[in-house]
């Protein structure tokens, strides 16, 4: 496949799976790459500082996440993140859409497998 198909899926849910990450428990920006990649696998495995940052920061300007410093054990700080109400609200709003989107999606899909008649 192209990939830049995949990566335009990618980039679409990206924002998304960021705020799912998140809304599990307050973290910061290293310990998210890493679950991105464990848990991504082949999808989002690779995800590196230069694409996941400028969306927190974004996502962090848009209210819907916020922040704070706190020592890290190497002497230096960590930027934590958690979500806002407004992160909340639009984390719903974008799962009930994604919801529907898929099973869209999936019932073109189902239709391609077929034989045509």
């Amino acid at each position: 496949m192209d990939g830049k198909y995949a990566q335009q899926f990618k980039k679409g849910s990206l924002e998304m799976v960021l705020l799912c990450l998140i809304a599990q428990k307050e973290t910061y920006g290293y310990e998210i790459i890493t679950r991105l990649n464990e848990k991504g696998g082949k999808i989002f495995g690779g995800a590196r500082e230069g694409t996941v940052y400028p969306i927190l920061y974004r996502m962090e300007a848009a209210g819907l996440l916020q922040s704070r410093l706190a020592p890290a054990s190497n002497g230096g700080s960590r930027k934590f993140y958690a979500l806002t109400p407004k992160g909340r609200q639009t984390l719903g709003e974008l799962t009930a859409f994604w919801k529907e989107y898929a099973k869209c999606v999936n019932s073109f899909v189902s239709m391609a497998k077929e034989e045509p008649k």
